[in-house]
């Protein structure tokens, strides 16, 4: 696998870290992209990869100069990509819908829908033009592609949009052999969903604990993706701790 490189966004924290350090565990060369150099330095110091297989870039993906000087590095870097895991994003703190500031909701979709899709862009044009040509953009949906939690028009609404990109992506890519997933995550246990055992918003109003799972299980499920052969393809996959309130009537 050390012939293989990947790009992760948002890559200084959470999943985007522990998905780092798996595929440069795994063999890799990976980009760590993100907006705090600082974090992306902690990511890098974490693993045990030789120092020439790991490229650190502060990013911001909701800047399509940046985004582009990210792949512009990556490709100087190390010659090629074949895998890109789209994972940078944010969300706005639970509000009424209507209370939600104009500025924060554009924030919002820059980051999750905006930034995906500048890294998509990017990623064709350096899939396209390598020999061989082709690789595999791994889009993070969440469990919020498909079902709302209270207060949060902005986040859902991005993810269900890149639902969308995933599949405008698989299907534009297979004339260059560009395949194209998406991972929809449920309560892995990151500092963002440090409250959720200590009670969160529910549909019904109440507040209620919710369980979580061990983040390295998404880190292997998308570890799992990017290494199948590019004639095959995990279009969809949910990860989730087995308990949370998702299917159903929560």
């Amino acid at each position: 696998m050390t012939d293989r490189v990947a790009i992760v966004t948002g890559a200084g924290s959470g999943i985007g870290r522990a998905v780092a350090l798996t595929l440069l565990g795994a063999g890799y060369r990976v980009a760590l992209a993100g907006r705090r150099a600082e974090a992306l330095q902690e990511t890098a110091d974490l693993s045990e990869a030789a120092a020439e297989a790991v490229l650190t870039v502060q990013c911001d993906v909701g800047d399509p100069e940046a985004v582009k000087a990210l792949f512009d590095s990556t490709n100087a870097r190390f010659g090629r990509l074949d895998v890109l895991f789209n994972n940078a994003g944010s969300g706005t703190p639970p509000m009424p819908l209507e209370d939600i500031p104009v500025d924060s909701w554009q924030a919002v979709v820059n980051a999750n829908l905006s930034g995906a899709f500048y890294c998509t862009q990017q990623a064709f044009r350096l899939m396209k033009a390598q020999s061989p040509k082709g690789g595999r953009i791994i889009n993070n949906g969440s469990i919020s592609a498909h079902t709302p939690r209270p207060f949060s028009a902005p986040y859902t609404s991005t993810k269900h949009a890149i639902t969308g990109l995933t599949k405008s992506t698989s299907l534009d890519g297979r004339a260059y052999g560009i395949a194209c997933s998406q991972i929809d995550i449920g309560n892995a246990e990151t500092p963002m969903t440090a409250r959720m055992p200590q009670g969160v918003p529910q549909a019904d109003g109440s507040m209620a604990p919710e369980p979580v799972m061990d983040v390295q299980h998404v880190a292997d499920a998308v570890l799992h993706m990017a290494n199948l052969p590019l004639d095959a393809n995990v279009l969809f996959m949910t990860v989730m701790a087995t308990n949370m309130p998702f299917v159903g009537r929560g």
